[in-house]
C-alpha cells in the first residue's frame, strides 16, 4: 500500500454539497483534496437536473411547434433530430464541467478522478482512473456520495436491460413506445418530455395514483393534463414480469384492479427510486452507521457516528435536492465556525419540470391532516389569473393551507405556469413568519403569475366562530 498522503479535508464526492464544502475549504487555506469516480460536479450538472431540463425544453419547443397554429402561426410539418436534441444537452454538460474544473483551479482544492474504499477511520484507499493507486488521510472527512436509480426486484427487468434517466439522455434516437416505470416526478418530466418529442408513452404507477406524496386533486389534475398530451397511465399495477430486451421489443405483464393484463413497448425507463451509494465503499471500517434503508445515519448537524466524518446530500437521507444539498453545505459551514445550525425543521420547497410546472413548499392538506393540524385551504384554478388568460396558459391551480389558530402559511402547491417563480415568494413568505394576509394585500405587478397569490389568499375561509370567540375573550 502506498504511503498515506495527509490533508485536512477530504470530500469523497464532488456532487453539489461536497464541491462546495471543498472549495470553501480551500479557499480558508486548508489543504484539501476530492475524490470522484466520474461525473465532475456530481450527478445534477451531468446526468440529472440540468441536463433532463434541458432536454424538457427542447421538447416543449417541439410541442410549441405543433401547436404553432393556435398562436396564429403557420409552420410546417415537425420532424425530431434527437441527435441535435442529445448535442444541444452534451454541450451544455460540456460547459458546466469546464466552469466546475475552473472553479477546482481557482479554489486551490485538488481533484481526485478515482474510486475510493476506506481502509481504515481515516484512510481513503483510491485507485484512479489510469489504475495507480493512492492512500490519503484527513481529520475531517465529508461523505458526499449520492444515489442511483432503484431497479425493482421483477422477473426479466434486469434481463431487458431498462434505461434508467442516465441512458435516457444520452439516447440519439425517438422510441416508439415508451414505458415508464414509476409515476413520480422524474418519471413524469420524461414521460411529457418524449410524448412531445413524438413517442406513445405509457406510465406504469404502482400506487393508487401518480404523484403519490402529493394531495388527490393535484394527482388529478396532473395525470389530466399528461393524459390530454396522449399518455396512457396505468395506476394501481402490479408489475409482475418483464420479456424481451428494451430498444428493441418489450412487454410488461401487469395486475391491477381490473385483472391482469399485457403492455408491449419497444423501450422501457426504470424511475421508481433511489438507493444511496453507501455500499462496498468500507463504511464499517470506518466506523459509519447506516440505518435499515443504506443512507448514513446522521444528527441534525450532519456529523455521522464516527468522529470527524460528515454527510452531506442525499446520502444522509436528505430531500434528494440540489438546492438541499446545497442547504447541507451551509449547515456544516456554519456549525463548523461555531455557529448553530440544524436540519431540523427546514422548509423545503421543491417543483417537478413538467408543463405545467408543479411546484410546492410546507404541508399538503393529507399531511395536516394525519398530523392533526387544524388548517383552512384556499384554491385558485389558474382560469382566473389574467397572466394565465392572457398567454392562454390556463391549466392548473393554486392552493395554500393557512393555520386554524392563526394567519401563518403552513404549505402552497401549484401546478401552472412559472409555478416555480410563484413558489419562491411563498417561500419567502413563510421563511419571514409573514401573515397571508400580507400576500393578500400586496401589490404584485399586473400582469403577472405571481398577481395570482393576491386572488388566492384574499379567498382564506375565515377562522371558526369558537377560535374567534376564544380570540376576543
Amino acid at each position: 500500500m502506498p504511503q498515506a498522503e495527509q490533508f485536512e479535508v477530504l470530500v469523497v464526492g464532488s456532487g453539489t454539497g461536497g464541491k462546495l464544502i471543498a472549495w470553501h475549504a480551500a479557499q480558508s487555506g486548508r489543504r484539501t483534496a476530492v475524490v470522484e469516480r466520474q461525473w465532475i460536479g456530481g450527478s445534477c450538472p451531468n446526468i440529472a437536473c440540468m441536463p433532463s431540463k434541458n432536454e424538457i425544453s427542447s421538447a416543449r419547443v417541439a410541442y410549441l411547434a405543433r401547436n404553432a397554429a393556435q398562436f396564429g402561426t403557420t409552420a410546417g410539418p415537425v420532424a425530431i433530430d434527437m441527435s441535435t436534441v442529445r448535442k444541444r444537452k452534451r454541450e451544455m454538460v460540456e460547459r458546466q464541467v469546464a466552469g466546475h474544473l475552473q472553479k477546482y483551479k481557482e479554489s486551490g482544492a485538488e481533484l481526485i478522478m478515482g474510486t475510493g474504499r476506506f481502509a481504515g477511520p481515516k484512510a481513503l484507499e483510491v485507485t484512479l482512473n489510469d489504475g495507480t493507486k493512492r492512500v490519503l488521510s484527513a481529520d475531517t472527512v465529508f461523505l458526499n456520495l449520492g444515489t442511483h436509480a432503484a431497479l425493482p426486484n421483477v422477473a426479466g427487468l434486469d434481463a431487458a436491460r431498462p434505461l434508467t434517466h442516465v441512458e435516457a439522455l444520452e439516447l440519439d434516437h425517438l422510441p416508439l413506445h415508451l414505458l415508464v416505470i414509476g409515476g413520480g416526478y422524474s418519471g413524469l418530466e420524461f414521460a411529457q418530455a418524449f410524448r412531445r418529442f413524438g413517442s406513445k408513452v405509457t406510465i406504469i404507477e404502482s400506487g393508487p395514483k401518480i404523484l403519490g406524496r402529493e394531495d388527490l386533486d393535484v394527482a388529478q389534475e396532473m395525470q389530466r393534463i399528461l393524459s390530454d398530451e396522449g399518455i396512457e397511465i396505468v395506476a394501481g399495477a402490479e408489475l409482475l414480469q418483464v420479456r424481451g430486451r428494451s430498444g428493441e421489443k418489450v412487454s410488461l405483464a401487469v395486475r391491477t384492479r381490473s385483472g391482469e393484463r399485457t403492455i408491449e413497448g419497444s423501450d422501457i425507463l426504470v424511475a421508481a427510486g433511489r438507493i444511496p451509494n453507501t455500499s462496498g465503499i468500507g463504511l464499517k471500517e470506518a466506523g459509519i452507521e447506516l440505518d435499515d434503508r443504506g443512507y448514513i445515519r446522521v444528527n441534525e448537524r450532519l456529523e455521522t457516528s464516527a468522529p470527524g466524518f460528515w454527510a452531506v446530500g442525499e446520502c444522509a437521507g436528505s430531500p434528494q435536492f440540489t438546492h438541499i444539498s446545497e442547504d447541507d453545505f451551509r449547515i456544516i459551514r456554519d456549525n463548523l465556525a461555531g455557529n448553530a445550525r440544524s436540519t431540523r425543521d427546514r422548509l423545503v420547497p421543491y417543483c417537478m419540470f413538467t408543463d405545467p410546472p408543479l411546484a410546492r413548499v410546507g404541508l399538503s392538506e393529507a399531511e395536516a391532516e394525519r398530523r392533526g393540524i387544524a388548517a383552512r385551504v384556499a384554491k385558485l384554478p389558474m382560469n382566473s389569473v389574467l397572466r394565465a388568460q392572457a398567454t392562454d396558459e390556463r391549466q392548473g391551480f393554486m392552493k395554500a393551507l393557512i393555520a386554524e389558530n392563526d394567519d401563518r402559511i403552513l404549505g402552497f402547491a401549484m401546478i401552472g405556469a412559472e409555478a416555480g417563480e410563484v413558489l419562491a415568494t411563498v417561500y419567502t413568505a413563510m421563511l419571514a413568519g409573514l401573515s397571508y394576509s400580507r400576500l393578500a394585500d400586496a401589490a404584485f405587478a399586473h400582469p403577472t403569475m405571481a398577481e395570482g397569490l393576491s386572488l388566492l389568499f384574499s379567498q382564506v375561509p375565515r377562522r371558526s366562530i369558537q377560535q374567534s370567540t376564544l380570540k376576543t375573550a
